[in-house]
């Protein structure tokens, strides 16, 4: 009997954890290279949205308003299609968002704008995209050594702290 109901318990717990909110919308503000807002078709709430597997320069760090810049002539005012996995720390949820069927993520990568976003020792899910750009020496790859986002985090703080 307590067998039969941790079972259901752990089944419980689970389900919420592997479900994922879609829904299509419109983007209706883009913050920087990785975050942007968008307004549900289904008359819900704006949603604050950080596209999953990239990781765009930081605002104040250099390309960090190009990046934005590229994601908001592609995006803005444009209907999409959401998949959020997960939320983080900030309430973001994370996200998968794809205009005309193109992966958003996948875009900024190739156009040089973001990093395939590392964890320990993976590489991230647009590797093959982020080799591309370097080799192609776009955007922020025409550098020789662009500074990742947590780098530049790790040395000067976030933004918003630089701002107060």
């Amino acid at each position: 009997m307590i067998f039969k109901y941790g079972c259901l318990i752990a089944l419980l717990i689970a389900i919420p954890a592997q479900a994922k909110d879609v829904f299509s919308g419109k983007v209706s503000h883009v913050t920087d290279g990785d975050t942007l807002w968008v307004q549900a078709h289904n008359g819900g709430r704006v949603h604050k949205l950080r596209l999953q597997g990239m990781d765009a320069p930081e605002i104040c760090q250099p390309g960090g308003q190009v990046s934005r810049d590229v994601l908001a002539r592609r995006a803005l005012h444009q209907e999409v299609d959401v998949t959020v996995s997960y939320r983080d720390v900030y309430g973001r949820g994370i996200a998968t968002i794809r205009l005309n069927g193109d992966d958003l993520g996948a875009e900024m990568v190739r156009a040089g704008q973001a990093w395939s976003y590392r964890w320990r020792r993976n590489p991230g899910p647009y590797v093959a995209e982020e080799a591309l750009a370097r080799k192609a020496r776009r955007g922020l790859f025409a550098q020789d050594q662009p500074e990742l986002p947590g780098d530049f985090r790790k040395r000067h703080g976030s933004c918003h702290q630089a701002k107060r």
